[in-house]
C-alpha cells in the first residue's frame, strides 16, 4: 500500500475535524513544513458556540502549543485565576479551596472558543475547508463528505471527536452510555445579575455533591458562569418525564425535587440560569481501546480514547497532536511515524484512563 512507502513530506495530510487537537496538530505539521488540509462540518468557525473553559497544564497541553509557537500567545489569552478550586457543602459552606499563588501557571483556564480562534489565527488561509460533513472513509485514505465530493488522501487523521467517523474505517466500536448525564445551565452578566452565585463560585471551579448528584459551577470569560448538574439517570430521562430539554419549568420543578435536601444557595443554580438548559449525557469508550492499525489512518483526542470530562480530556488531545506531528516531521515514512505514535499514544491513554477509577462517577462521590 503506498501509505506504507510515501514520506511524510510528500504525503496528502487530511486532519478532519477543526476542534483543539486537529488545528494543534495541523500547526505543528505546517511549522514543520508539512503541508496538511483540515476538514470541519461546520458551515464556518463562528456557526455554534464552542463550549466552556479549559486548563491547559504544562506536561500536556501547554508543551504542545509550545511546539506550536504558541505558547506566549495562550499565555496572554489564558486566566491564571481560573485555577482557584472550591468544595462547597450542601448549603454552600466553603469546606475546602485552592488559590492560585501571583505567578502558577501550572494549568490555567481559557475559553475554549479563545483557544480555538488562536489555533485557527496559526494556519495560512485555506487550510481549514469548512462545511465538509464526512460521511464515511473508503479504502482508508478516500473521504465521502454529505455535500456528494471526495477527496483523496495519503494519510487520514481523525480528529472528530467522540463519534468519529473517521473511527469506523478501522474499528467497529463506539462509545457506550456511562450512566452519567451532565445537565449545563449559563448564567450571564454575573458581577451585576447572579451576585450571590458569582461570589459563591469565586474565579474558578466550584464543586459539590451528595453522593448521588453534583453541582460543578465554571467561571468563564466574558462575565459567565456554566453550571454542570450531574446525575445518574437514564439516557433519556427527561422523555421518561414527559419532557423535552425545551421544558425549562417543568425541568427546574423536577431538579428541585431531586436537591431537595439542598440549601436554597445552592438551588439558585437549578432555578436561576438563563436560558434553556444544555443536555450532555457522558459516552465513554471500552477500555482498554485500540483499533485495527492503518498504514494511511490514524486517530488523535476523542476519536482515540473519550475520557471523562474531568480536566484530562483537551490535555491529552493535545499531547496526541503533538507526538504524531512530530513523529510525521521526523519519521522516513508514514508507517514508521504512525507505528511510532500509536505505540506511545495508547500506552499513555490505557494508563491515564485507568488512573481515572470511576471516571464521571466519581464526581457525584460526597468526599
Amino acid at each position: 500500500m503506498k501509505g506504507m512507502t510515501t514520506s511524510p513530506r510528500e504525503a496528502r495530510i487530511a486532519v478532519v475535524g477543526a476542534g483543539p487537537a486537529g488545528l494543534a496538530c495541523a500547526r505543528i505539521l505546517r511549522k514543520h513544513g508539512l503541508d496538511v488540509t483540515v476538514y470541519d462540518r461546520d458551515p464556518g468557525p463562528d456557526a455554534r458556540n464552542q463550549g466552556g473553559t479549559l486548563d491547559l497544564d504544562t506536561e500536556h497541553g501547554q508543551n504542545a502549543l509550545r511546539e506550536a509557537g504558541l505558547l506566549d500567545q495562550f499565555f496572554a489569552l489564558a486566566r491564571p485565576e481560573g485555577q482557584e478550586m472550591r468544595k462547597v457543602g450542601l448549603t454552600g459552606e466553603l469546606l475546602g479551596q485552592h488559590l492560585p499563588e501571583p505567578d502558577e501557571m501550572f494549568k490555567p483556564e481559557i475559553d475554549r472558543g479563545l483557544l480555538r480562534n488562536l489555533l485557527l489565527d496559526s494556519l495560512e488561509p485555506g487550510t481549514v475547508r469548512w462545511g465538509k460533513g464526512l460521511a464515511s472513509v473508503q479504502d482508508g485514505r478516500r473521504l465521502h463528505f454529505t455535500d456528494g465530493t471526495q477527496e483523496d488522501a495519503d494519510l487520514v487523521i481523525g480528529a472528530d471527536g467522540a463519534f468519529s467517523r473517521v473511527r469506523a474505517a478501522v474499528s467497529s466500536s463506539a462509545p457506550l452510555y456511562s450512566g452519567i448525564s451532565f445537565l449545563e445551565a449559563w448564567f450571564d452578566d454575573v458581577e451585576a445579575r447572579h451576585t450571590d452565585l458569582a461570589d459563591l463560585v469565586g474565579q474558578g471551579l466550584m464543586a459539590s455533591a451528595d453522593g448521588s448528584r453534583a453541582l460543578f459551577a465554571q467561571r468563564n470569560g466574558g462575565d459567565h458562569i456554566r453550571v454542570y448538574i450531574i446525575q445518574k439517570v437514564e439516557l433519556d430521562w427527561i422523555s421518561r418525564l414527559g419532557l423535552t430539554i425545551h421544558d425549562t419549568e417543568g425541568i427546574r420543578a423536577h431538579l428541585l425535587g431531586e436537591f431537595a435536601g439542598w440549601g436554597p444557595r445552592m438551588t439558585q443554580m437549578l432555578t436561576d440560569n438563563d436560558g434553556v438548559y444544555v443536555d450532555r449525557p457522558i459516552f465513554a469508550l471500552p477500555a482498554p481501546y485500540a483499533w485495527e492499525h492503518s498504514p494511511t489512518l490514524t486517530l488523535i483526542g476523542d476519536a482515540a480514547h473519550v475520557m471523562p470530562p474531568i480536566g484530562v480530556g483537551v490535555n491529552l488531545a493535545l499531547h496526541d497532536a503533538h507526538d504524531l506531528a512530530l513523529a510525521l516531521a521526523g519519521a522516513a515514512t508514514v508507517e514508521e511515524a504512525l507505528t511510532s505514535y500509536e505505540k506511545i499514544m495508547l500506552e499513555r491513554s490505557d494508563e491515564i484512563g485507568a488512573s481515572l477509577g470511576r471516571g464521571a462517577e466519581g464526581m457525584l462521590d460526597a468526599d
